[in-house]
């Protein structure tokens, strides 16, 4: 068995699980000033992904500790390349952790007020840097042959990867606005299944043109096929939306988010990250790629933990899965 591939595709998987967890819960977060009307309502919002956020942060951890231990020449031309939009994505992530954490331990508007604002800058920041990165990695950076970035900071800007940008905060926010209508009750409900309906065509627009992008330049016949089940996916948890089945549309949405890992991922196959300087410049599974004996642990590691970890986020969502209103929400005590 070839454990680079093997291992290629567990952090493709990684990647799978952070996009389709966190992209609601930055959704959430995104859309918090648009779906509440008032603190309750507010308390609401933050109440549907309360007991799970913390946990869905910890797949972007993984997937990076992974690509170190089992990639690590991937790991440093990547991140080295990346280091502004991995700022924003840790300084979003580290206030909007806080902002979770404090933002009910004083009893003021003004207080609240400011840490909702911090929750929602901390949403975008890191959906926007996520996108960033990711289309950065499928897309190509500018590396020459040892692998190092050539030219400034900024090289890798270009309007394709600002594409992949939107295309990860377009989908978190249809995303999260459909988590918010699975999740909540009365008029809440309400409003998050019309804005889901009313932005959903445009905010997935991003997404599809970067598959579209991706494809045109390393895609395949049958990842030509995933982005068409992408594009129907879609379409259906739209009409399914419509119908009121908020659970059939959010399924439909982890098909959306599926298809799209599976079709970049398969079109970067076998490279990891292209060079846009010269193709023969590109980084590869095997080149980049840990002894196959580190691998090899990894692998027997990754057999015992990965299922109890697994096994324990799917109880938290299992104990959580039902609505909440605003009747659900108690009176505010302050410490």
């Amino acid at each position: 068995m070839d454990l680079a591939l093997v291992w290629f595709l567990i952090i493709a998987f990684f990647w799978l699980g952070y996009l389709f967890l966190e992209g609601f819960d930055f959704g959430v977060g995104m859309l918090l000033p648009v779906l509440s009307r008032d603190e309750t309502e507010r308390r609401v919002m933050v109440n549907t992904i309360g007991p799970v956020w913390d946990g869905n942060e910890v797949w972007l951890i993984v997937a990076v500790a992974s690509t170190f231990a089992a990639f690590p020449g991937w790991y440093a031309t990547l991140l080295s390349s990346a280091y502004l939009p991995l700022l924003a994505v840790l300084v979003g992530l580290i206030g909007r952790g806080v902002a979770f954490e404090y933002r009910g331990k004083v009893d003021s508007v003004r207080w609240r007020r400011n840490f909702d604002r911090v929750i929602v800058v901390g949403s975008w920041l890191p959906a926007l840097g996520v996108g960033l990165l990711l289309s950065w990695n499928v897309l190509g950076l500018p590396i020459d042959a040892a692998g190092n970035r050539v030219g400034s900071a900024f090289a890798a800007f270009q309007w394709e990867t600002l594409l992949g940008a939107l295309a990860i905060v377009g989908f978190s926010l249809v995303h999260g606005a459909v988590f918010v209508a699975l999740k909540t009750d009365g008029d809440i409900r309400s409003r998050a299944r019309r804005l889901a309906l009313r932005i959903g065509p445009v905010a997935l627009l991003p997404l599809l043109g970067l598959l579209l992008l991706v494809q045109m330049r390393t895609g395949s016949s049958w990842t030509w096929l995933v982005v068409g089940i992408v594009v129907m996916a879609a379409i259906l948890a739209l009409v399914f939306l419509s119908a009121g089945r908020e659970g059939r549309a959010f399924s439909l949405m982890a098909l959306v988010i599926v298809g799209a890992v599976v079709a970049l991922f398969g079109a970067l196959y076998p490279n990891v990250i292209p060079s846009t300087v010269d193709p023969a410049f590109s980084l590869t599974i095997e080149e980049t790629a840990s002894s196959p004996y580190t691998l090899q642990v990894m692998t027997w590691i990754a057999g015992f933990g990965a299922p109890a970890v697994l096994v324990y986020q799917g109880w938290t969502y299992w104990v959580f899965r039902k609505r909440i209103g605003t009747g659900h929400i108690p009176p505010v005590r302050v410490p």
